[in-house]
């Protein structure tokens, strides 16, 4: 696939550009780390070429001088709340995220507990840190937060909070999602340090927006379109401007958030460092875009998967009528046509006329296969295996799957695992499949194209079931589902 982002660039200039500020404050810099720091798939299709892995390469380019800070909402683990691309839990997303910075050789400093008001599925989790060898650290609610300037900064405020001891001189605070407490825990950080005698400072790093792009650039609209929820919103950095004369895009919390976000840094330190919050940021991003083309078209596309998300929530009552106007505007205003992946009027002009639900994928070369649900397999799976075949320059007249590995898979899911249907979904067809491949070259050769449909297109002409989404996304296949069900009912099930 054409790439438009120099990637080993970004790495080395990245890296670069932390060390310098990590020697603006005299050594010791709290870094708040926004958006994805392992598995940053959004990044990874809006700029072609950038590698999910990214961020934690650029950290072990530091990686003798960084620890890193989880911190965490109370509320959050209070309510349960689940990280989406995940399905896991908040809690158990801070679990995932210290074992990959210690997996890399990252040590962790502790675990931070947010707005701490003893709630009692946060204490358990407290209890279950320190049986795991996790040090936790609770901080507190604080009244008139983010306003009221000084309660914040002084011993009734950020003084109040727990002491997080830290060794190197860049701590990343992380969180498993927004709203988390991570400038917080680094400005409480800071004032704690500044009572010790030590100095510190403060940066954020954020993908996005990217703020040396336009504004409407389509890479900074696919920010917008993936915060839609939010209501983030880019805007044109008006301090920036004031200080510089210089364009910059930022967005509107950032904005709104700055002037009391610098006037806290001014009565921890005595001085703030900063003219404008785009100051604040350290990313680099920007500067490692090889082919504005290739980065526009895919930010768009980008942008048009996110519309047809945002469309099936809408159906399955996760998200409002108001969301889809907003997404709609959005959409109008960047002259931006729902309808621009080619498998979107593919998929549904073959749908009408088979009149049974079918999934399409445009391959690397511009080919649209497609394939049907049958009483055999998941429209899913006829597309992964009609695409394998067309890889493997297989006849579609070949079967791939031995009837005598299909019949006792659909035996045991009627009889035994209750389904009403012996279709096999996706990831029960490539498990068929592999065993097949055993005493079958011709079924082993269509497996070895597998990893040659990542990143590809596909369209589904139902909201596809949890399983068969979940499979293609491990497959890295770019998934939208028209904005209907197979069958007009409020439970869906996880395989239907």
């Amino acid at each position: 696939m054409r790439t438009g982002f120099d990637n080993d660039k970004y790495v080395r200039i990245q890296s670069e550009q932390i060390k310098e500020r990590i020697d603006q404050f005299g050594g010791k810099l709290y870094l708040e780390f926004g958006g994805k720091l392992f598995d940053d798939y959004h990044a990874s299709r809006v700029l072609p070429g950038f590698q999910p892995d990214s961020k934690i390469k650029m950290l072990l380019q530091l990686k003798n001088s960084v620890e890193a800070i989880v911190a965490v909402n109370a509320g959050d683990i209070e309510k349960n709340k689940v990280r989406g691309d995940l399905g896991i839990t908040y809690d158990m997303e801070v679990l995932r995220l210290i074992d990959i910075f210690r997996d890399n050789g990252i040590p962790v400093a502790g675990v931070v507990l947010t707005r701490y008001t003893a709630q009692p599925a946060t204490v358990a989790f407290e209890e279950r840190l320190s049986i795991l060898g996790v040090r936790s650290y609770r901080h507190y609610p604080i009244a008139g937060y983010p306003s009221n300037i000084a309660t914040i900064v002084s011993d009734e405020g950020f003084g109040k909070n727990e002491y997080i001891e830290t060794e190197k001189p860049l701590v990343v605070v992380t969180a498993p999602g927004p709203g988390s407490g991570k400038m917080a825990t680094c400005l409480s950080q800071m004032y704690n340090e500044y009572k010790r005698g030590k100095k510190a400072g403060y940066a954020k790093f954020e993908t996005f927006p990217v703020w040396n792009l336009p504004l409407r650039h389509p890479v900074n609209i696919a920010y917008e379109a993936a915060t839609i929820d939010l209501s983030d919103v880019n805007m044109i950095d008006p301090f920036h401007m004031e200080a510089y004369q210089k364009t910059a895009v930022n967005y509107n919390r950032d904005i709104e958030v700055f002037p009391v976000l610098n006037a806290m840094l001014e009565k921890i330190s005595g001085v703030s460092p900063y003219r404008s919050p785009t100051d604040m940021g350290v990313n680099m991003a920007g500067f490692c875009i090889t082919d504005d083309a290739v980065v526009s078209e895919a930010a768009t596309m980008e942008t048009i998967r996110r519309y047809y998300t945002c469309l099936c929530e809408n159906k399955q009552g996760l998200t409002s009528d108001a969301t889809v106007a907003k997404f709609d505007l959005l959409l109008q205003n960047a002259h931006i046509n729902p309808d621009a992946r080619k498998v979107i009027p593919a998929v549904r002009y073959k749908a009408e006329d088979a009149q049974v639900p079918v999934v399409g994928i445009e391959l690397e070369d511009g080919r649209i296969i497609t394939g049907k649900a049958s009483p055999l397999l998941s429209a899913s799976s006829a597309m992964l295996l009609n695409a394998l075949k067309t890889l493997a320059c297989i006849d579609d007249s070949v079967m791939l799957i031995s009837p005598q590995v299909l019949e006792p898979v659909q035996k045991l899911k009627v009889e035994n695992l209750g389904n009403k249907n012996p279709r096999l979904h996706a990831d029960e067809m490539l498990v068929a499949l592999a065993v097949c491949a055993k005493d079958d070259p011709v079924a082993a050769e269509a497996l070895t194209h597998l990893s040659d449909l990542r990143g590809c297109e596909v369209h589904s002409s139902i909201i596809m079931s949890p399983v068969d989404m979940a499979l293609l996304h491990k497959l890295r296949l770019n998934v939208t589902c028209e904005p209907k069900y197979q069958r007009n009912c409020l439970f869906q099930g996880q395989r239907n």
